[in-house]
């Protein structure tokens, strides 16, 4: 077997020799290289160079010094450097033990599957690893969710959301993954249906290091769930859903207050306009924020925007509250449902457009723009 095994790293250096050492002993007989993709900045880059010199399997070492996507990112940009199609990920904690390694291996080379998962559900393995038993809760919930969300695309696994796996990478669409914290694994089964086998393993007892999970983490796979079941345009829908809810909440508290309707409006339309920026900023748009302009300018951009369809918007609301005798509660809602569609359009082809190098006609560019944002896969 010719295999690239990609180890993800954020301030592992006490773990690094001991991996090296037991995955040297676990690759025994193959061809094989061990590729540490690391985002730390402590020592653990020297660690890695210095052990890389005495090892009995080639050591790589890519240091990003701007990481982005994370844990995913480092593993996808593991998959680009890979000397080897078929690549094995895991962690550089030893809570994926590497002599497990071999299963994976021997379940891949029957040759009948594109990836093969570890799982801590199948037969006798555990998770003996997690922290607590708050965290077993946590882990068992998520992957329950998970499965239910994707029952097609997860029939096959008891584990989706395990950080140590063997997959082909020609089997894969590197194009289409968007990776976002620790979940990459589900990425890759969620964007692409791929042939999967199972061998159960045990996760240990982290052997050195703080653990990296945290609430923030937690955010982060809410969102990629988020977005990978339901795509751009029903992330955007979800915020836009909750921005009209509090806008329709706060004109029906300025008015029980005595606030006249069109200062209400106007009152609720600029705050709702900020939080939606931000939450947008955040989990709809924030693959393309790098190749976009900057933050004032997409600030500017939309706040403007959305301040002329506002501008719009109110004479609407009080055309229909004085014609249609609809009260400002009902009127601010079906104004605002109208109102959903422009805005993803506008902020998809013009605030979170990405800087063209190369001259493209408006025409093209919008017709690009439009269907890479509302046309991402979901499950299908």
């Amino acid at each position: 077997m010719q295999i690239s095994i990609i180890v993800p790293t954020f301030r592992e250096s006490a773990n690094v020799r001991d991996l090296v050492r037991r995955l040297s002993d676990a690759l025994e007989g193959h061809e094989a290289e061990i590729v540490f993709v690391d985002d730390s900045d402590d020592e653990t880059p020297e660690t890695i160079r210095r052990v890389a010199k005495t090892a009995r399997v080639p050591v790589r070492l890519l240091h990003r010094d701007d990481p982005q996507g994370g844990l995913g990112g480092a593993v996808v940009a593991g998959f680009a450097v890979a000397e080897h199609d078929v690549c094995l990920v895991m962690d550089g904690d030893l809570q994926h033990p590497p002599e497990s390694v071999p299963r994976l291996i021997e379940r891949f080379e029957v040759g009948d599957v594109d990836i093969v998962i570890a799982s801590r559900y199948l037969e006798d393995g555990t998770s003996h690893g997690l922290a607590n038993r708050t965290r077993v809760l946590v882990s068992r919930a998520s992957t329950l969710v998970t499965k239910a969300m994707f029952p097609l695309r997860l029939r096959d696994t008891t584990d989706p959301m395990t950080g140590f796996f063997l997959v082909d990478r020609r089997a894969i669409d590197a194009e289409s993954l968007r990776p976002r914290g620790f979940k990459i694994l589900l990425e890759i089964l969620a964007r692409k249906s791929l042939n999967v086998g199972e061998v159960p393993f045990h996760f240990g007892d982290r052997f050195a290091g703080d653990s990296k999970a945290s609430f923030r983490q937690g955010v982060h796979f809410i969102a990629q769930l988020g977005a990978l079941r339901f795509g751009k345009l029903s992330l955007f829908a979800v915020i836009g859903g909750v921005g009209a809810l509090a806008n329709v909440f706060i004109v029906w508290l300025l008015t029980a207050l005595g606030v006249g309707y069109i200062i209400a409006a106007v009152i609720a339309a600029e705050l709702t306009i900020i939080v939606n920026f931000l939450l947008i900023e955040r989990f709809v748009f924030g693959d393309m924020r790098g190749q976009a302009s900057g933050v004032w300018a997409r600030f500017g951009k939309s706040f403007a925007f959305n301040n002329v369809e506002a501008a719009i918007r109110i004479p609407l609301v009080a055309l229909l509250v004085s014609t249609a005798h609809l009260s400002a509660a009902l009127a601010t809602a079906v104004t605002l449902v109208i109102a959903f569609f422009v805005r993803f359009v506008f902020h998809a082809l013009v605030v979170y457009a990405p800087r063209e190098d190369q001259p493209m006609s408006r025409t093209r560019r919008a017709m690009r723009a439009l269907d890479e944002q509302s046309l991402l896969p979901g499950e299908l």
